[in-house]
This record gives structure tokens, C-alpha cells and sequence, in this order.
């Protein structure tokens, strides 16, 4: 049958007196107009509270009132090119491939550039490029023209110039050779072969030097561990495409573990195909993205998880480690492992936790299982860091010994737990060289702030995977006077020429069978993959070792990074910051996230208020040695583990940073140990956070066809129309699907192109790409934390985050009938409730449906919005005077009104505020002004660039040429974008599929916008 659950986003919406949840839900525009705004007669207005319809009899429907309400947009005359640059045809976008690795995040990429302008990051499909752009790297081309970078050198805090600072850093390596010191180089992991090549010469040259690698989150218990194994610090490259059954312990593997990238060869194993789909246990503490796609989670805290995982090694190896897991788990668990060693080389475990113990159980369990999602050919080289080493840098530079310190990507005086003794042994290092792209936290205390390029700006080579090669190139010339490490550490090693020259010759030496300039036109290289060989360790030692874990005293605090903000290194971007995290949906903070039953135990709440904002309690964390962190937002999280309480990294950050982008606590002040599992104490603090959080906005009024979903069981056995119920209407007297009825007389759409957007519900994570590349691609401005606050925020793109308990609506509703007392209402709800202690949760993007019918369409007064005959629904903003019909009228809750000029408005000083930041703007796309509506326009000027190109070359369109920047940055396969009329084009085919519903399709809008129903393999 099919599932109609009930589906809640948000815990408020599970009290059943929240008159103000129920209000919000009916009401769109949750304040009054600030219509003396609009009319800048505050004198008038004073003294009353004007409402729309008074507002338009007021100005009326004329030009006064178009410039009233519209505002007057900016008038800019265009100068023409006197000597038009020879690669440069004005309008037209060139692309350049490359290849980025920040020491975080990674990708094969495809930049846009317009006029010699980097505007927009795309994902790079030729063959080899396997790793495509998460949020933090589509938003990375934003953080390019970041007015708040490093614009040039300084040496003790003064601007300074290169050959300042080449003279000093050479005489300090001098004199560290001649007092006997030590010349340190610490970076991030390069995964750069001609970078470590260079590094290599230069210790050759210097024997008193070495180099330290540092990862700001570390992997280093895994790197040791699979050291331990295979005999190089690698990690494994997971394929989840070749698994039909994935067991995580702890292991957010959609989100950043191990440096993320899995989500695409996970996506392909969960779409049901010859009724067959990959089954997920997830064992977690927090809710992530991994937990909220599978098919089952288990909530427990990691000191449960290591348990579990020797349960699990114990059934798969045929072990008998003595170990002693909770009944309340040990039956799943066990299910798990069973089901585990049963699927064999189509099984694979994978674990977060950050115990090299466990590390090399994995190692066991998969060798065993001889998994082919797990392999050692190709291994990954994003991580390398060591712990020890660190420490033990730490220790030399308290003690004197290191005479100079060059650091380069990294951060150390913020992402240091103990960041006080780092600062102290700086002090006493003689030459301290900070390679930056901003004046940061370390760059502040160092000898030398060294301005560094943008990955845009520069040269480079990278490794991710071992085998493969990719270049880096420009796609613009340094803004600012700038310069790479590398090309210092060539003037250090007493070599001529560039880097550019340095990587052309060293590459001459990897890409054998192929060219220096095929390379760089693909941006990718597949050499020859080699395999590590597998060694020995003492498994069995591991196993006992673990097995006697203890639960922590007190809570367990589990660190993580949040897929908008990562390890902070883009903290003064504002698209993250204005990133809704796809769980919790706050946007502009980080906070703890805490269990239901927890919550109530520490006196900790969250209320949706009047405005609808969200207000919640403040927390102090403490932890077992003393480090306190004051004033810690709280939100009650559905899913947390109780005992345990979860903390984003990567925020906290004041150096280098608009005041508008210093929010939230800097959690890396408790990442004692790089272990990112605390025992900490809890304590409710005064006062109540005001969060920036859109769970409770702009849903679509609690009705219960928004998400389809059915289990595989189902979905083999029965027809269509029982897990895929189509909503009936009556017709004569006759009962008939709402989808065959109509109040509207159709237009011939079978001639020329007409779009479709496929949506698959089981093949989107969550991630929050398409989010991003839609901001960057239409010039969504960003409004703030107090305007996301108020229901205001610009999205075009929203990903909707939907928990559902196990009953379904019929089955709520009877229950609640037949309440029969007071004792017996509050015994009731109480117990509908705990679904929020594990609930599933699902993710639906929403756009913009472009109805066939559209209801805006009918109510807008002055035809501002229409539909084309290509099935887009447009917008021709200087018609629009600010009604809001169009945004009261539409059941989807997606249009947006400017309520304020976003643009050049130091009120809202992000991006487009400055000269700087508006060179990422698209000029293909109008930059609206104040007072209009806008929302998403399906990409037309994409769609219509590629008829014109097609058109210009004499040929027909391809399928998949046809491209949205959301379906073009979707890694899954969730968004596919196409014309429907192409008999052959996938999305025909998708759109055809018996998995396909269209959103409120009882409301009979006919979207063209399709989604597939959400298959789940319980």
C-alpha cells in the first residue's frame, strides 16, 4: 500500500497546541509590510498600520506605483572594447579545466569565465574525473573576489615586498644553518607530486630542515592504521556503486568523512532497478546526512559503536573476542553483521571512529568479506597529516629549537585545540612565515604574512587518488600582488624559471602516452593505478583493545564539520554562511544539537515565536580538563543519541572577517587530542539564542502528498497505483484520477522544446550543491541572519528536510479519536511523539514547478509572470510592482520578494557590496531591484544559450546538453534536466517511469517539475 506518514520538519510541530506553528503555516508573510518604506513618507505612515490592499488604492496601478514599488533600478552604460582582446568574444563564456585541492576539499572542475571573469564552478564529466564539487567548492569562486583577502606581503605587521621577503627568509635559513637550528615547513596535505618534489629538494639542500603535514580535522588514526597494513599513509577510495549492503560505524560517508566524494557511487546503488536496490545500516551518534539516508540507523555513542563494530568482526571473522554490547542493540547489530558476511565481496563496513584499533578492524573485516567496494588500488592522498609529528613540533618550538617556521594552508592559532602552547612556541622561533590567503588568526602572529594567490589564480599539480593527475591552472591573473610557496621554495632551492615551468617539466615524468597540453585541456590524467599490497597486523590484539571500551563520564561530545562551513577556511564567504545546514536548517551559526530526553533533562527547549524565528536555550560545555565554552546555542536534535551531544567545527573565527560573518563558537578549543569524541558536562546558561533557521518557514501547509515513499518489498509486489496513489476527484458523479481533470484548455506543447526537471527523492543526500551553483549562476543576493529570520531569505533552491514517524496519517488520526480522557490525551501524545527519538527523514528539493497551470499566472495584475511555450514560467521583472498575488497564490511557498535593494546597500554588506565581489555576478542575468518578486527561472538563459550554440553549428541538441546550474551540480543523478519532447532524452523516459508524482498534483498545476517516489530497502 502506500505510505502517507506523517511527515513534521520541524520538533515544534510535534506539540499539538502550537497555535503559532499552526498560524505560521497559514501565513506566508509573517510581519506587515514596512509600506513606509516603500512610500519614504514616514510622517504619513506613522501613526497607522497600512495593509496591501490600502497600499495599492493608495499609489494604484500605475507608473507612479511601478516606481514606487519596483524602485528605481540602476542605470550603467556600457563601454565597448577598443582593442577587443583576441580569446575574448563579449557574451560568450570560455572554460578552463582544472583540478583543486585546498587540503580539505577536492574536485575535478570546469570554471566559467565571462570577459576573463571567473563566475561559476562546474563539474568536469570526461572520463577520469570522478570527483565532482560539494557546496564549499561551487561557493569557492565567491571567496576569489573576497574583499578581506591578503593583498599583499607584510613583514611584522607593515606591507612589505617579495624581495623583502625572499632576503628574509633566505638570511633566517642561514643563520638557522649556522646556530644549528631547525628550518620546519608545516603544511596541509599537498597531494601535489611536484609540490612534495620541491619540498624534497629543499631539505636535501637544508639537513637541518624537515616537514610537518597537518590536517586541520585529522584522519591520522586511519592513516596509521592503514600504514600499519599496507605500508603507505593512504586512505582507502571506497567504491559504494559495488556494494549491495554499506554497515557505517560511525562514518558520515555522504557528508566529509575522509574527505567526502562518495556520494555518486553511492546514489547509483540506491535507485531500485530490476527490483534491486543496496541496503544501508548506519550505527551513528548525530544525525548526518549518512544516518538520514538509510534504511536503518541505529542512535548510539561512539563508546557503543566501538562495541558494536567488535560484535560485527566477531560474526564476519568468526572471532570470539569477549565483549560485552547493550541488549537494546544487540539484536540490530547483530542482524547487521549477518546480513553483512552473508552479502560477501558485495558487502563493506566503513568507520569514523578515530581509534586506530578500530581503523584496522575495518581493514579485517573488509579483507575477509574480500569486498569489492573496497580497494587498494587508487588510494586516496587528501590526508596525510600526523598527529605525533604535530605534537612533537609543538614540544621542539617551546623548547627553543626551531629557528624557523614556514607554514603554508594552514591555521594553527585557530584550529589547534591548545592553540596557546603553539603561540607561546612561536615566540620563541627566530622567523616565523605565514603563506596565506588572508591575514587569519596565525598570519596575525607571525613574522611574515605572505599574500598567497587564489586556487584560481595559480599553478599547481595534484594527486587525489594515487595513479591519476590533474592541473591546476588560472583562470584569471592575480588580483593582488601575490605569490605561491612554491614559487619561493624555487628561489629557496636556487632555481630559475616558474612554477609553471617547474610542474610542465615534472609532469613530462607521469603523463606518459599522452601531451602537457591534452592534460591541461582535460584538467584530468589516468596513469597506471597501482595496488598495495597487503602486510600483517595483530587483529586479534585490536579487537580486545577495543572491546574494553567505557562509556564516558557524563556526556559524550561528538565533534564534527557541517557540510556548509567545513574546517572554516571560507568562514567569510557569505553563500556558506547563509547555507541552511540540511538537518537542523539553521543557517548563520553553530550550536550543540541535543537528544529530546536529554534536553528535558538539562531544562533545554526550542520555540518557534511569533515572527517565526527560532529562539532556544544556551549551554555551557565543559570538559574533563577544565576547558569551558560559554554560551553554546542549543537545538533538539530528533535522531541524537541520548548521552551524547554533537558541535560543528570551523566557526568562531574573528581574524580576517567581516562583522557580519563572526558567528558562532569555535569548537576546535575542544579538540583535545585530534579526538574528535569529548567527555564534557553540560550546564543550561542564562538567556535565549535567536536562530536564523528556516525548518518552520514556507512549508507547504501540512498536507500529506508532499513525499511518497514505499518499501521495496512493496514496490516489487504490488501494482503502481498502490504505492504510488494517484488523488482522486469526483467527475459526473464519478470518482477519476485529479491529474485527468482539468479547468483549464491545454496549449500544443509537441512542437519545438519543452523542459522537465526530474527530481529522484532516493538519489538525493541532502548535499546542498545545487543550492549554491543556483546562487552562483542567477545572482541570488544574500540577505543576512535577520532577514533569514523574519522568512526573508532569497533562496531559489530550497532543500526541504522532512522527519516521518513509523504510523501513518489514517493511523494517527484514529488514535486521537479515540482519546477518551485526560490521562489518556496525554499518555497518547506522549507516546506519538518519541518517533521523534530515531525519526527517517527525507530530503525534497523545491523550486520553482513551472506549471503548466499556474496559479501565479492567473492572479498577477500586471502580466509581470507568464508561461512560455518551452513550459518555463517567467518573470519580466520590470513589469512587476510588488503585489505578492503571485507568492499568496502558489501552494509550492517558492517565490521571493525583494524586500529590500540587496545590491550596492551597505545595509546588507556581503558580496554586492563591493566592486570586488560583484565580478562574480553573472551578467547574463538581471540583477533585481527592490520591491519585485523573483524565483526560479528553470536556468533559461542556459536552455536558450544552448539552442543558440546548437542553432550556430548547424546541428541537432543532444540529450544531456540541456543543463539547469542545479541538475549541471548534482553529483547523484537526483536532477536530471531535459526536453521532454525528445522521445529518447532520459528525462522522457523518467517522466514516464511509474515512480513518477508530481508535487500537490490534486491541486491539477500539471508542474513541470517531476519527482520519483522514495523507495526504501527496510
Amino acid at each position: 500500500m502506500s505510505s502517507n506518514k506523517k511527515y513534521w520538519k520541524s520538533v515544534e510541530e510535534l506539540d499539538k497546541n502550537s497555535s503559532i506553528v499552526e498560524a505560521l503555516r497559514n501565513n506566508e508573510f509573517v510581519e506587515e509590510i514596512p509600506t513606509d518604506e516603500f512610500l519614504g513618507n514616514n510622517d504619513a505612515l506613522s501613526s497607522s498600520s497600512t495593509s496591501r490592499r490600502d497600499f495599492l488604492k493608495y499609489v494604484g496601478f500605475s507608473t507612479a506605483a511601478a516606481t514606487l514599488a519596483a524602485c528605481e533600478g540602476p542605470v550603467n552604460k556600457s563601454i565597448p572594447y577598443v582593442l577587443q582582446p583576441e580569446q575574448i568574444i563579449p557574451g560568450v563564456a570560455d572554460y578552463y579545466a582544472t583540478s583543486v585541492f585546498d587540503g580539505f576539499d577536492f574536485a575535478n572542475l570546469l570554471v566559467k569565465t565571462r570577459e576573463g571573469r571567473p563566475i561559476k564552478i562546474d563539474n568536469n564529466t570526461i572520463a577520469g574525473a570522478k570527483f565532482s564539487a560539494n557546496a564549499r567548492v561551487h561557493a569557492s569562486i565567491l571567496s576569489l573576489y573576497d574583499s578581506m583577502r591578503l593583498k599583499e606581503p607584510k613583514i611584522e605587521g607593515k606591507n612589505s615586498t617579495w624581495s623583502a621577503v625572499d632576503s628574509k627568509i633566505k638570511s633566517s635559513i642561514a643563520d638557522a644553518a649556522a646556530k644549528g637550528g631547525q628550518v620546519v615547513l608545516l603544511t596541509n596535505t599537498l597531494a601535489s607530486p611536484s609540490t612534495e618534489k620541491l619540498i624534497a629538494e629543499f631539505i636535501g639542500k637544508n639537513p637541518n630542515a624537515k616537514h610537518v603535514v597537518y590536517d586541520a580535522v585529522s584522519e591520522s588514526e586511519a592513516l596509521d592504521a592503514f600504514e600499519t597494513v599496507y605500508g603507505e599513509r593512504a586512505l582507502v577510495d571506497y567504491d559504494f556503486s559495488k556494494a549491495s549492503l554499506i554497515v557505517s560505524v560511525g562514518a558520515d560517508f555522504l557528508g566529509d568523512w575522509q574527505g567526502g566524494g562518495f556520494d555518486s557511487g553511492y546514489a547509483k546503488g540506491r535507485i531500485p532497478k530490476a527490483g534491486k536496490m543496496s541496503r544501508h545500516f548506519q550505527l551513528e551518534a548525530n544525525m548526518t546526512l549518512s544516518g538520514a539516508a538509510a534504511d536503518k540507523r541505529l542512535p548510539m555513542s561512539t563508546a557503543n559503536q566501538k562495541l558494536a563494530l567488535v560484535h560485527i568482526y566477531n560474526i564476519v571473522t568468526g572471532s570470539a573476542v569477549a565483549v560485552s554490547l547493550e541488549d537494546k542493540f544487540k539484536a540490530e547489530v547483530t542482524k547487521a553483521a549477518q546480513q553483512l558476511k552473508a552479502a560477501g565481496s558485495k558487502g563493506v563496513l566503513v568507520s569514523g571512529i578515530q581509534d586506530k584499533n578500530a581503523q584496522l578492524l575495518v581493514l579485517a573485516i573488509n579483507q575477509v568479506l574480500a569486498s569489492e567496494a573496497f580497494s587498494t588500488s587508487g588510494v586516496r592522498q587528501i590526508r596525510k597529516g600526523s598527529d605525533a609529528k604535530v605534537a612533537q613540533l609543538i614540544s621542539d618550538m617551546k623548547a627553543g629549537s626551531v629557528h624557523t617556521l614556514v607554514m603554508s594552508g594552514v591555521n594553527p592559532v585557530y584550529t589547534l585545540a591548545d592553540s596557546a602552547s603553539f603561540v607561546e612556541g612561536l615566540k620563541k622561533v627566530k622567523t616565523s612565515v605565514a603563506f596565506s590567503l588572508k591575514e587569519d588568526e596565525t598570519a596575525l602572529v607571525s613574522t611574515i604574512a605572505a599574500a598567497v594567490p587564489h586556487y584560481l589564480e595559480s599553478w599547481n599539480d595534484v594527486s587525489i587518488t594515487k595513479g591519476t593527475y590533474g592541473i591546476t591552472q588560472p583562470a584569471i591573473r592575480p588580483l593582488f600582488v601575490t605569490k605561491q610557496f612554491q614559487d619561493v621554495l624555487l628561489s629557496l632551492n636556487g632555481l630559475t624559471g616558474t612554477f609553471y615551468d617547474y610542474i610542465k617539466a615534472n609532469a613530462s615524468t607521469i603523463i606518459t602516452g599522452s601531451t602537457w597540453n591534452k592534460v591541461l585541456h582535460d584538467g584530468v590524467y589516468v596513469g597506471v593505478v597501482p595496488t598495495a599490497s597487503a602486510g600483517s597486523a595483530d587483529y586479534s590484539a585490536a579487537a580486545n583493545a577495543l572491546a574494553k571500551s567505557k562509556a564516558s563520564q557524563g556526556l559524550e561530545l561528538v565533534l564534527y564539520t557541517k557540510t556548509g562551513m567545513g574546517d572554516g577556511q571560507q568562514a567569510n564567504n557569505p553563500w556558506l554562511q547563509e547555507f541552511p545546514d540540511p538537518i537542523t536548517r539553521v543557517s548563520w551559526d553553530n550550536y550543540v544539537t541535543v537528544s529530546n530526553a536529554d534536553a528535558k533533562k538539562y531544562e533545554l527547549s526550542n520555540e518557534i515565536v511569533a515572527n517565526g524565528g527560532l529562539n532556544g536555550s544556551y549551554a555551557t560545555i565543559t570538559t574533563a580538563d577544565g576547558v569551558k565554552l560559554e554560551n553554546v546555542p542549543v537545538i533538539v536534535q530528533p535522531g541524537q543519541a541520548v548521552g551524547t551531544i554533537g558541535l560543528a567545527l570551523g566557526y568562531g573565527r574573528k581574524a580576517a572577517l567581516k562583522e557580519e560573518m563572526m558567528v558562532g563558537l569555535n569548537a576546535y578549543s575542544l579538540y583535545k587530542g585530534f579526538n574528535n569524541v569529548q567527555s564534557v558536562t553540560l550546564a543550561k546558561a542564562g538567556g535565549e539564542h535567536e536562530f536564523a533557521c528556516v525548518q518552520g518557514q514556507k512549508t507547504l501547509m501540512g498536507r500529506g502528498d508532499i513525499i511518497k515513499e514505499t518499501s521495496l518489498e512493496i514496490f516489487n509486489t504490488k501494482d503502481a497505483h498502490v504505492w504510488n496513489e494517484q488523488p482522486m476527484v469526483s467527475l459526473d458523479h464519478k470518482e477519476v484520477e485529479a491529474t485527468k481533470v482539468d479547468l483549464w484548455d491545454s496549449f500544443d506543447r509537441s512542437t519545438g522544446h519543452h523542459f522537465n526537471l526530474s527530481i529522484d527523492l532516493n538519489a538525493c543526500t541532502g548535499c546542498g550543491a545545487c543550492v549554491i551553483a543556483c546562487h552562483a549562476e542567477n545572482n541570488v543576493p544574500v540577505v543576512g541572519k535577520s532577514e533569514v529570520r523574519r522568512s526573508r531569505d532569497m533562496h531559489w533552491l530550497r532543500i526541504d528536510r522532512y522527519y516521518s514517524s513509523e504510523s501513518t496519517f489514517e493511523g494517527d488520526n484514529e488514535r486521537k479519536e479515540n482519546i477518551a480522557g485526560l490521562s489518556s490525551s496525554l499518555s497518547t501524545f506522549n507516546e506519538m511523539e518519541k518517533a521523534g527519538d530515531n525519526p527517517q527523514v527525507s530530503f525534497q528539493p523545491v523550486m520553482c514547478q513551472h506549471c503548466n497551470h499556474a496559479p501565479c499566472e492567473t492572479v498577477c495584475p500586471v502580466a509581470a509572470t507568464s508561461h512560455s511555450r518551452q513550459g518555463q514560467n517567467h518573470m519580466a521583472y520590470n513589469r512587476c510592482v510588488g503585489t505578492r498575488y503571485c507568492a499568496n497564490n502558489c501552494p509550492y511557498k517558492v517565490r521571493r520578494f525583494n524586500w529590500f535593494l540587496y545590491n550596492k546597500n551597505s545595509e546588507f554588506d556581503y558580496h554586492m557590496n563591493d566592486d570586488l565581489g560583484r565580478m562574480v555576478l553573472n551578467p547574463d542575468v538581471n540583477v533585481r531591484s527592490r520591491g519585485v518578486m523573483e524565483k526560479c527561472s528553470m536556468c533559461i538563459q542556459m536552455t536558450q544559450a544552448t539552442i543558440l550554440k546548437a542553432k550556430r553549428e548547424g546541428r541537432a541538441i543532444v540529450d544531456g546538453e540541456f543543463q539547469t546550474a542545479c541538475s549541471n551540480a548534482c553529483s547523484t543523478g537526483a536532477m536530471i534536466f531535459g526536453d521532454v519532447n525528445d522521445k529518447e532524452a532520459e528525462v522522457t523516459k523518467l517522466a514516464a517511469d511509474e515512480r513518477m508524482y508530481h508535487l500537490l498534483e490534486h491541486v491539477g498545476t500539471k508542474p513541470n517539475v517531476i519527482y520519483h517516489v522514495k523507495v526504501r530497502n527496510t
